[in-house]
């Protein structure tokens, strides 16, 4: 598993692509965090907080993983090297893991820097320190394992095509579907209990929850086990393709 994550972590950093996408998510989030104005400012909002990184990190992450992820198993079929993979002496749930934390490890890359803005916060904050850290690292925490379930999702549609582009699509639509979709689901019942059942399978309302910084049990079984669930079909899926 290791020499799978060493290969597929610094396969990324080889080419300038991947400094591309770790740059451009971190400038886009800055100028809505510090340029443009608007209710996600920092400067305009009056508040010495980042609520609105955690709003807009997901929605950024819905393009930024899946730009990840989407090479890991497609990229091994369209260069033909995919059965040499699997023939390897190295178990498929490693190969998986590898590329699962390789892919993991970039986003959390992308994600640390961010890190700064936290301490330019505290600056800002009167008097000094005067911030909800609670909050801040309770949404922190839920974004990094909101980070492994779009990447594991990303990971399962590389699975499933050869094609780059079409698996960035993919695990975009399921990122979404998941992130969103139960949300909007439930929004259509007028039962607050229906709507409240619904509203649970996905994930907006478990990583709403840690944003307040409240790290419950429940949410962190959810976001593990969910991600778990796309590791092991994307194990399921490579098992047909080894006997072509």
């Amino acid at each position: 598993m290791w020499n799978i994550f060493k290969k597929e972590f610094w396969a990324f950093f080889n080419t300038p692509t991947g400094y591309i996408i770790v740059g451009l998510f971190l400038f886009a989030i800055a100028l809505f965090l510090w340029v443009i104005p608007g209710e996600y400012n920092v400067l305009d909002n009056g508040y010495a907080n980042l609520d609105g990184l955690f709003y807009m990190a997901p929605w950024f992450f819905l393009f930024l993983c899946p730009a990840v992820t989407m090479r890991l198993f497609a990229e091994e079929y369209q260069q033909g090297t995919i059965e040499l993979l699997l023939t390897r002496p190295i178990s498929r749930s490693s190969i998986v893991l590898g590329k699962f934390f390789a892919g993991w490890v970039l986003v959390l890359i992308a994600l640390i820097p961010t890190l700064v803005w936290y301490v330019s916060v505290l600056f800002l904050a009167e008097p000094f320190g005067n911030v909800d850290s609670g909050a801040f690292w309770g949404a922190f925490i839920g974004l990094a394992l909101l980070s492994a379930v779009y990447t594991s999702i990303g990971l399962f549609a590389s699975s499933i095509s050869s094609n780059q582009l079409i698996s960035f699509v993919l695990a975009v639509v399921i990122c979404f579907a998941f992130f969103y979709g139960f949300e909007l689901l439930g929004s259509l019942f007028s039962n607050g209990d229906t709507a409240y059942a619904i509203q649970s399978v996905g994930i907006h309302a478990h990583y709403k929850s840690m944003c307040r910084g409240v790290i419950d049990s429940r949410d962190l079984v959810y976001m593990i086990i969910l991600s778990a669930l796309f590791i092991l079909l994307t194990q399921y899926v490579i098992t047909p393709k080894k006997k072509r």
